[in-house]
């Protein structure tokens, strides 16, 4: 099925995000070549939950909103994982999101 092909590509760049570091459904989606496809990439974000090798909690939305943080087990889940690793949320937004904003690789 393409949907579960589009989604492991998502994964494998989920996967490079570094500890301490965000990144888009948008940024993935260009990295992947189908810039029009942020919404599949939060769809594909929201099928992770139970991959624990996929850092789901480091996708965020242009903004630097935790829009995805609804998925998690536990309502601060997400700004937890994120205040773990050093980044600082307020108001379920990142702090400094541009400079813990990492852009994926081009992938196609």
């Amino acid at each position: 099925m393409a949907e579960e092909n589009f989604f492991e590509r998502v994964y494998v760049i989920a996967r490079q995000i570094p500890f301490g570091r965000v990144t888009s459904y948008g940024a993935i989606a260009k990295a992947l070549g189908t810039a029009r496809s942020a919404r599949m990439v939060g769809w594909a974000m929201n099928a992770c939950h139970n991959m624990d090798d996929v850092p789901a909690h480091r996708v965020v939305n242009q903004k630097g909103l935790l829009t995805g943080k609804h998925h998690f087990d536990g309502t601060n889940l997400m700004q937890q994982l994120l205040e773990n690793e050093g980044i600082k949320v307020v108001n379920n937004q990142i702090v400094d999101f541009e400079k813990h904003f990492w852009k994926p690789e081009v992938q196609y």
